[in-house]
């Protein structure tokens, strides 16, 4: 009895996902070697089993683990289409259980949510999701995009963290997927709003509006909001600038400076594309540019 009183106690106090990279058996030699041979691996059940161990390599702080072996190995794979369903569903789940743990050195969170990303892609490629998980899913993106308060991009020596320009990929690529219904399109819009002018008054300078704009476009694309929606969401931009306020005005004027970047990036997709759905957005568009003072 004892015993198993101190097995269920190791269970409830162990961490929902084990952080330990290289994965068991492997080094980071046989990992670069792995590369050199473009991921090749002919055994189904081993390359399932590295990709699960290669999940905790997204928080590493060497970012040769991170991004240029775990997440590409994971991303060619997927892309492959090399996994069914029961595994995808795993590797989601553990990558919502990172989302959802501590972050200190801030890679974790971006990472997983960037492979993500290609894990909504699967669906949409191949759907194995049920729209409850789909919707789930939604959600989660947006919570995590509305979330990040790390704004940190690319530092020399530490790589990427990039947490809202990853997000944003992940909600372009649920953006994309067609068994999405309205209210989660809307959800979608909302997490992209989140942070198109951040309240914590940080200046993008990495690309992030144009990687925010990307889901609101393909979310136009789809003509399921009206002309009235959209210019009800773009109206709606300005007005959380506020009035200049002299006693923050850093804050202000970064706040400024994201929201005209991202406007702009808009306004040059709407107005070089030859899409008429994404055409129409360029008057609400132009509306909410005079909006900001």
């Amino acid at each position: 009895m004892r015993h198993i009183l101190l097995w269920a106690c190791c269970l409830l106090s162990a961490p929902a996902f084990a952080q330990t990279c290289p994965p068991e058996g492997q080094s980071k030699a046989s990992l670069q070697a792995l590369k050199a041979l473009q991921f090749t691996l002919p055994d189904a059940a081993e390359k399932q089993k590295l990709a699960e161990g290669l999940l905790a390599c997204l928080g590493d702080p060497d970012s040769e683990l991170r991004d240029g072996i775990a997440y590409e190995a994971l991303t060619q794979w997927m892309r492959a289409g090399d996994f069914g369903a029961d595994t995808l569903r795993g590797m989601r789940d553990k990558l919502y259980a990172m989302l959802d743990g501590e972050d200190k050195p801030g890679f974790a969170h971006p990472f997983a949510a960037l492979v993500l990303s290609e894990v909504a892609r699967t669906d949409r490629v191949k759907p194995w999701m049920s729209p409850e998980e789909r919707a789930a899913m939604v959600d989660r993106a947006a919570a995590y995009v509305e979330s990040v308060r790390d704004y940190r991009g690319y530092i020399d020596g530490e790589g990427w963290r990039h947490g809202v320009a990853h997000g944003a990929d992940w909600l372009m690529q649920l953006s994309l997927n067609p068994a999405l219904e309205r209210a989660q399109l809307d959800r979608i819009l909302a997490g992209v709003a989140s942070q198109a002018l951040p309240e914590t008054g940080h200046a993008y300078v990495f690309g992030e509006p144009g990687r925010l704009a990307r889901p609101v476009l393909y979310v136009a694309q789809r003509g399921e909001l009206s002309e009235a929606d959209w210019q009800a969401w773009f109206a709606a931009l300005p007005p959380r600038l506020g009035k200049l306020n002299r006693e923050d005005y850093t804050n202000w004027m970064a706040r400024r400076h994201d929201l005209l970047a991202f406007l702009t990036n808009l306004y040059l997709e709407a107005d070089q594309t030859d899409d008429a759905k994404i055409k129409a957005l360029k008057p609400a568009i132009v509306a909410a540019l005079k909006q900001v003072q």
